[in-house]
């Protein structure tokens, strides 16, 4: 398994996906217009079968600055590092970019720690990324926490 550029035809996938999370209360859910608008920030995680399995997307904010969202791996497939690749092909594609640093905002800081982010207060972060938060119906007393990656860790 292999992380790819999502295709036209994953947007469905991706979309069950996200949304099986989100009804859970785990993640923002997405509709399918947004995800066919912003297809090209996303990656997946394909199985033998071509299904997708897991996906992320990395959405540029600014010039310096862009951020990991909708991070999903299927349940069968927690646990096999399957988040932390494409955490990975996100943090490597924002370094090609020159985009010195990524944020994110997760109910599972400890994952994101792992992969080399920090915990910030929210208020931290640019007003721009509060674009989405103030659609959602928790907005503004969420439990998500703010973390954040430095390819240059001086900034």
């Amino acid at each position: 398994m292999k992380v790819e550029k999502a295709r036209i035809s994953d947007v469905p996938q991706i979309h069950e996906l996200v949304n099986s999370f989100a009804e859970k209360d785990e993640m923002l859910p997405r509709a399918l217009s947004e995800i066919y608008e912003n297809l090209r920030d996303y990656f997946v995680i394909r199985d033998s079968d071509d299904r997708v399995i897991a996906c992320a997307a990395l959405h540029i904010s600014w010039a310096d600055l862009a951020e990991i969202k909708s991070l999903a791996v299927k349940e069968m497939s927690h646990g096999e590092g399957i988040g932390a690749r494409l955490v990975k092909s996100c943090l490597d594609e924002a370094r090609e970019l020159g985009i010195p640093s990524a944020f994110c905002l997760t109910y599972k800081p400890v994952f994101f720690e792992k992969q080399g982010f920090r915990r910030v207060d929210k208020m931290e972060l640019p007003r721009k990324v509060w674009a989405e938060c103030f659609r959602c119906p928790k907005f503004p007393d969420c439990g998500e926490m703010a973390l954040i990656y430095n390819s240059n860790p001086a900034i």
